[in-house]
């Protein structure tokens, strides 16, 4: 068995700590599954990558960029004066 072969696993041990901690009600945990999300997609893609998995890498970046949008959207709108 490949060494890329076992990322999967922490791959996927990184999508479920994400999603435990994204659904924090505090906004440091909820920061760290952001991250932890970020990670895993980095992680899924890699593996994606070696096995030729390309909806996968696809699904990844596409799930990145809509965490990016979450984090923006969710930012506390600049005090307008």
């Amino acid at each position: 068995m490949d060494f890329i072969d076992l990322l999967q696993w922490p791959a996927m041990f990184a999508t479920v700590l994400a999603a435990w901690l994204i659904a924090s009600q505090n906004l440091r945990r909820r920061t760290l599954g952001f991250w932890c999300f970020i990670l895993s997609n980095l992680l899924w893609a890699i593996w994606g990558w070696h096995v030729s998995a390309w909806a996968l890498i696809v699904l990844q970046i596409c799930l990145a960029v809509l965490n990016m949008r979450g984090v923006r959207k969710n930012q506390p709108a600049q005090a307008q004066g």
